[in-house]
């Protein structure tokens, strides 16, 4: 054998770098243990004991989910602004968790990378457990993947994947949604993490702004670097308050037409009333500028409607009243009407 010899670092992989990138974020997944984790970062599986957890219920049900945050990442590469974009991939899947009306336990998360830089990663993971935490839910886990040749220069990618429980009999499907049913519009806190192909292509290439720009009033920046808002403590608060809720829809990539009767009995549909609730500027930006019809609008974002909640028309006030106690900008936006599933604007 000639020549010196070859090591993993060699070929692009610093099992080093990867090491002292756990230790950086083994504390701040610590700080997000709830009742029920057996196990922190580090093992090679997380172990969270259902016994510990949820004592109280009497027919427990796991819930589970995944997502990523999509090209919403290419931003945070191309501002190198990475303290955020954690949250969005909490949100993608506690958010989709909670529609079944279970709370989330804990999150387990998968990194990738092209080269790792541990102070990056940390960066990404502390949003990632900060997420976790105002959410009640345990980082108990995750992957770190070096896969140099894959990914181009500092670019990197994000997937998530949270468990919940809800009890059985507590389970919401959408079986009792009927027509005169009132929905419930939660807003977004912006684009959240869908539609960013389409948004990139209209603001940086069709009207050439740069991410510095001011755009609507504020920096293009912190439009497209808006975290997406985490639904969990308000909705959880409000199913535990007994409120009698038939179907929710987590607002994502199809916006209101995709998701908001996913769920709903196959006789039923609904009815939005377009200009009910206030529409974040940035959208009015993208109509004219692209110019984007206002299908695509409505089937590609969400237009400031994050979250849904379907509820009797005798209890839409209340509803309302409770989540804007909790923070929440919810009003009545369409009504459950009579049909075949579809989402008709008004």
């Amino acid at each position: 054998m000639t020549g010196k010899p070859i090591s993993y670092a060699d070929s692009g992989v610093d099992i080093d770098a990867g090491d002292a990138a756990v230790e950086l974020i083994a504390g701040e997944a610590k700080r997000t243990h709830v009742p029920g984790v057996l196990s922190g970062i580090g093992g090679f599986g997380g172990l969270f004991s259902l016994k510990d957890a949820l004592g109280e219920l009497g027919d427990p049900v796991l819930v589970s989910g995944t997502d990523g945050v999509g090209t919403k990442l290419l931003v945070a590469v191309a501002a190198n602004r990475h303290d955020s974009i954690g949250q969005d991939l909490v949100a993608m899947c506690v958010n989709d968790v909670l529609t079944s009306g279970a709370r989330p336990l804990f999150f387990l998360d998968y990194y990738a990378t092209g080269k790792l830089t541990p102070a990056h990663m940390a960066a990404v993971v502390s949003g990632i457990a900060r997420a976790c935490a105002a959410c009640d839910c345990a980082l108990i886990g995750g992957e770190t993947a070096e896969l140099p040749g894959l990914y181009a220069h500092g670019h990197y990618d994000l997937a998530g994947f949270a468990v919940g429980v809800v009890d059985r009999a507590k389970i919401i499907d959408g079986k009792r949604v009927a027509p005169g049913d009132a929905i419930i519009g939660l807003a977004s806190s912006g684009l959240h993490s869908n539609g960013y192909s389409l948004a990139r292509k209209v603001l940086l290439e069709v009207m050439g702004k740069k991410l510095d720009d001011v755009v609507a009033g504020r920096p293009l920046v912190d439009w497209l670097l808006e975290p997406t808002r985490l639904y969990v403590r308000s909705i959880v608060a409000l199913l535990r308050s007994g409120a009698d809720v038939h179907a929710m829809a987590h607002i994502t990539g199809g916006g209101l037409p995709e998701n908001l009767t996913r769920g709903f009995p196959s006789f039923t549909a609904a009815r939005v009333h377009a200009g009910s609730w206030q529409e974040p500027a940035l959208y009015q930006v993208l109509r004219s500028g692209g110019p984007v019809q206002e299908l695509e609008l409505r089937r590609t974002f969400n237009l400031g409607i994050g979250f849904c909640v379907v509820v009797a028309r005798a209890e839409a006030g209340a509803t309302c009243a409770f989540l804007r106690d909790r923070g929440e900008d919810a009003r009545v936006i369409g009504e459950v009407s009579a049909g075949a599933g579809e989402v008709v604007f008004a």
